[in-house]
């Protein structure tokens, strides 16, 4: 077994990790300050900010249900953006994006960078980082979205 180490080109927002959220709504000690978010609770951060999201987009029910899943993956279409994370498989920090482009080692590709560039306006990406966000009630430290470039490693 060995050890990714792997590239990531990813068009949306860096929203750090939970030793320092990138978000405005983080207080002293980076502990998100919104109103859904239950820092009690056995998930973390990002599952409960992704299940807010997909709920907002129709998720209904729970793992358990029938259908779950479809429903599940209907919902991320419908939302259209994603969390990934980077840095290391067990120091996680987080993306909101709505393309990630992964290069493992060892491997390399070729981007059309014009073509990206006209991918992001005609699929209207930024209006999907925005909507992501209203619904989190988050606001990124990142000026804009843009293509974030990261690495991984674990």
């Amino acid at each position: 077994m060995g050890t990714s180490t792997n590239a990531m080109l990813a068009y949306g927002y860096d929203l750090g990790s939970a030793d320092g959220w990138k978000i405005r709504e983080a207080g002293e000690f980076s502990e998100p300050i919104l109103d859904w978010y239950d820092e009690d609770s056995d998930d973390g951060f990002i599952e409960q900010a992704e299940a807010r999201l997909l709920a907002a987009h129709g998720l209904t029910g729970t793992w358990e249900d029938d259908g779950y899943y479809d429903r599940k993956e209907e919902a991320q279409a419908r939302a259209g953006v994603e969390f990934d994370s980077y840095c290391h498989s067990e120091y996680p920090m987080w993306l909101l994006a709505t393309k990630v482009i992964t290069v493992h080692r060892g491997d390399s590709e070729v981007l059309d960078l014009p073509a990206l560039m006209a991918e992001t306006a005609e699929n209207g990406w930024d209006d999907k980082l925005r909507q992501a966000c209203e619904v989190l009630g988050i606001t990124p430290k990142q000026e804009r979205p843009g293509w974030v470039l990261v690495s991984y490693w674990g």
